[in-house]
């Protein structure tokens, strides 16, 4: 991600060439874009999966524990979502302009929501600039909520297939 920061420019004029100049022009550019975009459907998948075993032993019965997991997933879903919008094209500008929208439906602020999140009336630069600013700040947050559900883990032992508590030794 920090390798492609370098060549990325999160201008409206600029940033579906900035993509297609780290993919033609950057030494191996195409392939860190291709690591990074399909790194993230890979670690979903993980993540998915992790949801699964959570939902089969029965993790959800410790709350702190599965609580900062459910904050982790959307942490990790907005990331996502942010760093679809950055290419600047078609897809992008419409999935943030439909997906944003869907946060008008919020009674009494959500117009207000919507254009905070925006900058302005319309998905455009300053939108752009704020979604970057995001998908390099959110994954410190979530290595930090990582931590806090790895010690709530630490405390309450991990669920097992043996259903045997793991913290006996504590």
């Amino acid at each position: 991600g920090l390798f492609l920061a370098m060549h990325y420019t999160a201008d409206t004029s600029l940033a579906f060439s900035s993509v297609a100049h780290i993919c033609r022009d950057v030494n191996n550019g195409w392939l860190l874009r291709n690591l990074h975009a399909n790194g993230a459907s890979f670690f979903f998948i993980c993540i998915y999966l992790h949801i699964g075993r959570g939902l089969y032993y029965g993790s959800y019965l410790y709350k702190e524990t599965w609580n900062i997991g459910v904050i982790l997933l959307f942490l990790v879903m907005a990331t996502a979502f942010v760093g679809y919008v950055l290419p600047w094209g078609q897809m992008s500008f419409w999935g943030a302009t439909v997906i944003t929208n869907l946060l008008s439906a919020a009674p009494y602020v959500g117009t207000d929501l919507v254009q905070w999140i925006w900058g302005g009336f319309s998905v455009d630069n300053a939108t752009l600039t704020r979604f970057f600013t995001f998908h390099f700040i959110l994954p410190f947050i979530i290595a930090a909520a990582s931590m806090i559900h790895l010690l709530f883990l630490h405390q309450t032992g991990s669920s097992n297939p043996t259903g045997l508590n793991s913290n006996l030794d504590k």
